[in-house]
This record gives structure tokens, sequence and C-alpha cells, in this order.
């Protein structure tokens, strides 16, 4: 542990934790650097029949059972509300993310992200947790009117997901107005790394780099333009604004590197560091409807620089090399499927 880390991990150690979502990507590692640093975690999973919780399967033993494991359902209210009660802090990351999927089933992603988002800000209201961390995301956004992209920025529900999504923030915002509940909003832009889903465009990129049962890279729209962030780095975000004093409830925060790059440059740069020469596709069923693309995103994250200190530490080029070598392990564990078909 970091002196960085360390330093944080003062605030947490013997504090009730709970993490909704904690079965997922951005979660599981949040999870995880909340139980290194003592904190006594609750981790939500989504309820299957395969009882599995996700990727905490995947953390070390010493961590997995250091964590407080329970599965079910942001959308039952009366669940969460036992599941809040007892708890400091709530750092709120259910939700629906996969955004072609939201163009199917909108409705899904209302219920998850904005009724679920509402379950746990009436439980955290009920009660009277120390801070409530909601998770937005730079797709509230849309397509940049002005690089980088601030808080002030107009946000445009560009797909069914992220317009469920600004419906979420807004309700978080709502409740820190109406009802003074200390919830602050950590405003992503794209994270990437280990352990997250080949629906999106790096895990996608990599994966197929990597495989030699893959002829091709595919991919969607090689023009667009993203600032990506290591997951280290936005688990670390999570863990300053969940008990920084000076950071201020009700708006948002943006997390970013402030670096954006083509989906063409994240490709080029994934050939260096895998050492792959496949060709590069662009398949027509991996790209947005027209109006519906996202064409830029760049963060001025220099709001939630000034009030906490945080900055990301970890480059591109070393993010990559570090989630290639977590791609290299599951290929050579059979843990992928054969040509998996996702749209990035």
């Amino acid at each position: 542990m970091d002196e960085i880390i360390r330093q944080l991990a003062v605030g947490y150690k013997g504090l009730n934790v709970l993490v909704t979502g904690a079965d997922g990507f951005i979660g599981s590692h949040l999870a995880e650097l909340l139980a290194r640093c003592g904190a006594n975690v609750t981790a939500l999973s989504l309820y299957n029949s395969f009882d599995t919780h996700g990727w905490l399967d995947d953390l070390p033993a010493e961590v997995r059972d250091g964590l407080h494991a329970v599965r079910g359902d942001v959308r039952d209210a009366a669940f969460i509300h036992r599941l809040v009660a007892h708890q400091d802090i709530v750092f709120h990351l259910a939700a629906l993310i996969a955004i072609p999927h939201s163009y199917a089933a909108a409705q899904s992603y209302v219920e998850t992200n904005v009724l679920g988002t509402l379950n746990v800000l009436e439980a955290a209201r009920a009660h009277g947790i120390m801070r409530v961390v909601h998770t937005s995301t730079s797709e509230v956004y849309g397509t940049a009117l002005t690089t980088p992209i601030a808080e002030t920025h107009p946000l445009q529900g560009q797909s069914p997901y992220s317009a469920s999504k600004i419906g979420a923030d807004m309700m978080a915002e709502a409740y820190a107005r109406s009802f003074g509940l200390p919830v602050a909003i950590l405003r992503p832009f794209n994270t990437f790394g280990p352990r997250q889903s080949e629906r999106a465009v790096i895990g996608s990129i990599l994966r197929q780099a990597l495989d030699p049962r893959v002829p091709t890279i595919r991919v969607g729209d090689l023009s667009t333009i993203r600032d990506f962030t290591f997951v280290e780095d936005t688990a670390m975000a999570f863990l300053t604004i969940g008990n920084d004093p000076r950071v201020e409830c009700g708006t948002p925060y943006n997390a970013g590197s402030g670096r954006a790059v083509t989906i063409a440059e994240l490709a080029d740069l994934t050939a260096e560091v895998t050492g792959s020469n496949k060709p590069i596709e662009t398949e027509p069923q991996r790209v947005r409807p027209e109006r519906s693309e996202v064409r830029e995103l760049l963060a001025d994250a220099s709001r939630f620089a000034a009030a906490t200190g945080w900055r990301p530490r970890i480059s591109l080029r070393e993010g990559l090399a570090r989630t290639a070598q977590w791609w290299r392990g599951r290929l050579e564990n059979g843990r992928v499927r054969r040509e998996r078909d996702y749209v990035t």
C-alpha cells in the first residue's frame, strides 16, 4: 500500500461501508481497495441463480474472505432499506451500463438507474448516512459542445442509458438540495482495466489482439475521441470523494485524465503494447446510430483536483500493458469464450 492510499485508509479504518454494484468492474476494484484500507465492507451483487458474486469471486482469498457479500437488487426498496441500516458510507455504483442494450430495453435502465438510485437515497436519508457517493458518467454530456468538458457543460441524453443516468444525477442533486442529504456525485470518464467487459472498447480490442483464434480486430467508429482513466485511479477517486470534507455535496465532480485519443490511435497503441499486427476492420453493427454517437469526451477534472488533490497516476500505455497482461492470463486459463461478439 503506497503512501497516498495509506493516508486515505486512515479515514476508512473500522467504518461500515456499503458498495452497491460491487460485483462489477469498478465496484469490485473499489470493494477490494476499501477492504485493504480496513473498512468493514458490505458488497452488494445482483442476485443470480448461479451462486456467484460476479468479479468478487476473482478477488484474492484474503480480500474476499474479509468482505460481507450480499446478493440483491437495488430496485427492491425494502431490501435496500434494510441493507443501508447501520452503514456509515454508501458507494452507489449499481447500474445498467451497456449503451447498445439500452436502445432495446430502455425501461429496464430507468428502473435500475433512476428508481434504484432513488431507493438508495431514500434509505440513506432514513438512516442518517454520513455520506452517499453517487456514480455518474461522462456520457451525460453527450457530444462535446466545448472541450475540455467541465461540470458546467450542458447535459444531453444521446442514448436511453445516458438519459437514465441524467435522471439519476438529478435525483441525487435534488436530495442534497431538498433534504440536505450528504450525497457526493462522482462523474468518471471512460475507465478501463482488468475485469472490464469486452463490451468496452479497450477490452474488446485487447482480447481480439491477443487471442490467436481471432484473425482480425473488429471495431466500431475509429474517429471518436475518448479520455481513458485506469481503474486503479478511478477507484482512488471514489476513495477520495467518499470522505473528503472539502467536497461540496449535490454537485458533480469530473474524474478523468485530461488527455484524449481517437479510437484509431488507441488501436495503434494497443498494437504496440501487445505486439499485434492483425488488421483492423470496421463493423457497421458496432457503430451507434448517427445522432446518438458521442463524438468526443475529454475531461476537465480541475475542480476535483482543486478540492481534493486527486489526479490520475497511471498512463494510458502503462494501463494498457497491465490490462493486456490480465487478458493473457484469461486466455491462457481458457476463461474466454470463442468469438464473443460484443458490440464496442
